[in-house]
């Protein structure tokens, strides 16, 4: 049997050539060289929440300074109100979250009213013009506070749900691209949500993706898994 060279071993353990051991790393306050895009996932499939949630934790990982506001999501009846991803961003530096959604979702049989729905999308983009100014007021391209609030600026601001809320009319669109003319020119402003494709913001997004499902699991009768979907 061989012996690992040090390289091989510290290659076996997740580590690279070069870099510090895992154990000594620590998560400092960054600057990005080159935020200030406009990115918006929409599409039936399943990833859009976990591709922007992904690219979250990646910012915060280099001491970005990441907010994430979710629209339409505060609990359903088959979805803990207690998300994983909530529990990961209190235990991750640099990245916090809030709701701005009403309990179930907006257009199924829970009882849940539109009013109710329309009030705390209302309040959600109000929420989300205040960090948007918040964002213009700080110096972006300077490091931020890790656990810092995020009313004194983030590097990245995660729109979670929000095209969803501008589809079925709980917001409007023009509400949506005003945040996107508002924002300062460093900030990096992600959207997501939305089945039906968001034309409107086309002329305005530096990157759209579209996630398309070929296949879903809730098409023959699976619900919501707790650790893939919450």
């Amino acid at each position: 049997m061989t012996e690992q060279t040090d390289a091989e071993s510290t290659h076996a353990q997740g580590e690279q050539p070069g870099q510090a051991p895992l154990d000594d790393r620590e998560i400092r306050p960054g600057e990005p060289e080159s935020f200030g895009l406009v990115q918006a996932w929409w599409g039936d499939g399943k990833g859009k929440t976990t591709a922007a949630l992904g690219m979250g934790f990646r910012a915060a990982g280099h001491g970005y300074r990441v907010h994430v506001l979710q629209f339409m999501k505060g609990g359903t009846g088959s979805v803990e109100d207690v998300r994983g991803e909530y529990n990961a961003i209190a235990a991750m530096p640099a990245i916090s979250y809030e709701n701005a959604g009403h309990y179930g979702w907006h257009g199924r049989l829970d009882n849940s009213s539109d009013d109710d729905h329309e009030r705390e999308a209302q309040q959600g983009l109000e929420r989300a013009r205040e960090l948007v100014e918040a964002a213009g007021d700080a110096d972006l391209d300077e490091p931020l506070t890790l656990d810092g609030d995020p009313e004194d600026g983030v590097h990245m601001l995660i729109l979670d749900e929000i095209l969803y809320a501008a589809n079925r009319g709980l917001i409007s669109p023009d509400s949506v691209l005003d945040l996107v003319e508002e924002k300062p020119s460093n900030l990096e402003l992600v959207l997501t949500g939305s089945h039906e494709k968001p034309d409107y913001l086309y002329d305005h997004a530096d990157l759209v993706t579209e996630v398309s499902k070929e296949q879903h699991p809730f098409s023959s009768g699976h619900r919501a898994r707790k650790g893939t979907e919450f």
